[in-house]
């Protein structure tokens, strides 16, 4: 397991095409609020003013009109950018982040409406909320799921593995709005990114190479966000969310966590016996190629740095087609494989 204070892959590789775009998005969106404060209202999410101004449960995503949090925001993107982008594909990336982004503003949309209603607050209708936080709480989704037994360590005095880095962050969250004023300007953000983008990789996400949606492992499921002794009373509850959510991609299927079916059979990638005779033929091929490819470097002198890394280093990549990352998993020696972006 790895044990660096950063996480492999985010290091030595430049800042890709589509995370600058959105980092400079974000940078015109704080010139323009800041030139023009009266846009605020036009472009952040305002409960009160959605109706007729609806763009803004589009633009709010995007819009950072504090200083701080515009920062903050462009650090994420360019960061897990090259850290997620070349994993997906520019394509699967934007497509998690529309979807990240919309689901968090109408769900806070909603939340607020609902609020004013149950408190008679007016504050819940017309306090302007925007920002990208939303997605990064997504991000950190993605990490549990790619990398979830990668240790953060800070000081050697806080350990943290991956896994529990969205259900920490909401936690923070959850217990700062008790403390904070306006926590409706970013606690439904960060919980509804939270949630909407494990949606998303659940049951939505495409892997075109194996020709079907989302992660059905029991690594992944809802119930892992919280910790072991309240799963019990979480899976009932998330089977149900995410049958309103998502239908019959949500069913359970013969007792077991939700699966993805089609024609009353399971996917592919649904079966966990199935996962783990992929990730024992992933790691043969994978010592092969390793193999392979230290004999040739011996006769030419020279070092090939999609293989040898992984040798060499316990932190780096080994850089294998997307076909092979889908079947390989992870290898017998803890090494991640990632695929390159295509």
């Amino acid at each position: 397991m790895n044990t660096a204070g950063s996480l492999p892959g985010a290091m030595g590789l430049g800042f890709t095409k589509l995370s600058k775009g959105l980092a400079a998005v974000l940078v015109a969106g704080f010139v323009v609020a800041k030139a023009l404060p009266f846009t605020v209202d036009y472009l952040a999410l305002v409960p009160g003013k959605t109706i007729p101004f609806t763009w803004n449960l589009v633009t709010a995503g995007y819009f950072e009109h504090t200083f701080i949090g515009l920062i903050v925001s462009i650090a994420g993107v360019l960061y897990y950018g090259r850290l997620l982008e070349p994993v997906w594909g520019s394509k699967e990336f934007v497509k998690f982040i529309a979807f990240t982004s919309f689901f968090t503003t109408i769900c806070t949309f909603v939340t607020s409406i609902f609020l004013y209603y149950v408190t008679g607050h007016e504050n819940l209708l017309y306090t302007p909320t925007a920002g990208f936080h939303g997605v990064l709480a997504g991000f950190l989704v993605a990490v549990k799921q790619i990398f979830p037994d990668y240790e953060i360590n800070v000081r050697q005095v806080i350990k943290l593995r991956a896994k529990w880095l969205p259900s920490f962050l909401v936690l923070i969250v959850l217990v700062a709005s008790f403390f904070l004023d306006n926590p409706i300007v970013y606690v439904p953000f960060i919980v509804f990114g939270t949630y909407g983008s494990w949606i998303y990789l659940r049951f939505f996400q495409r892997r075109s190479e194996a020709n079907f949606k989302g992660d059905a492992s029991d690594e992944f499921a809802f119930a892992t966000f919280f910790p072991e002794i309240v799963s019990p009373v979480v899976k009932p509850i998330a089977i149900v969310c995410g049958k309103l959510c998502c239908g019959k991609r949500a069913q359970n299927l013969d007792g077991q966590d939700p699966a993805y079916v089609l024609g009353g059979k399971p996917l592919p990638g649904s079966d966990p016996a199935e996962a783990t005779r992929r990730r024992e033929r992933g790691a043969r091929a994978l010592e092969e190629r390793l193999s392979a490819a230290s004999k040739s470097d011996e006769g030419v002198g020279g070092k090939s740095t999609d293989t040898i890394a992984c040798k060499t280093n316990p932190e780096a990549f080994c850089f294998l087609s997307k076909t092979q990352y889908l079947m390989f998993g992870e290898s017998r020696s803890g090494h991640q494989v990632r695929a390159p972006s295509s």
